[in-house]
């Protein structure tokens, strides 16, 4: 059981486990704001709900870069696990321009491909297979791409994510 943290604006700070959305609880250093209905967790004294979503009372702020890392995973993310070229589902990363013909790893250079379609490519540039992209590569944004573990999203969290894309 994963634990969304949001800071006081309700802005997503990060994913962490129960355990730790339970320490912060406990020693009140947050509020629970939505817990997984059906789980429970017991004490001696006290029965809450397994915090899904919670508040931190106060939060010192992290330095944030603006950069985010390219990852294998972030590209098929970014790409919605779909294929660029044929729009099956995809599994691999492509150089759009490939490492032998001077590709980097970059946000703009890596899109993804299906298994098939990535050997049909080889190391061949676009323009000399006749293929072209339905769209220009680039770094994803948003909060959700800054925060780590935000690449599955619980559904007690919708209302807060909304919220913070809002303001």
């Amino acid at each position: 059981m994963r634990t969304l943290v949001l800071n006081a604006g309700y802005e997503p700070l990060g994913v962490v486990s129960f355990k730790r959305a339970l320490i912060l609880v406990l020693n009140q250093k947050a509020t629970i704001l939505a817990g997984a209905s059906d789980h429970e967790v017991h004490s001696v004294n006290h029965s809450m709900k397994l915090p899904s979503v919670i508040l931190l009372s106060r939060y010192v702020r992290l330095p944030v870069s603006k950069a985010i890392p390219v990852t294998r995973r972030g590209v098929l993310r970014r790409d919605n696990w779909r294929c660029v070229y044929c729009s099956r589902p995809a599994g691999t990363v492509d150089h759009v321009q490939p490492k032998s013909k001077g590709g980097s790893d970059s946000w703009d250079n890596l899109v993804a491909c299906c298994l098939q379609c990535n050997n049909q490519k080889g190391d061949k540039l676009l323009r000399e297979i006749g293929w072209s992209l339905p769209f220009k590569p680039k770094m994803p944004s948003g909060t959700s791409w800054m925060i780590r573990g935000m690449e599955r999203l619980e559904p007690e969290w919708d209302n807060f994510l909304q919220l913070s894309n809002a303001a």
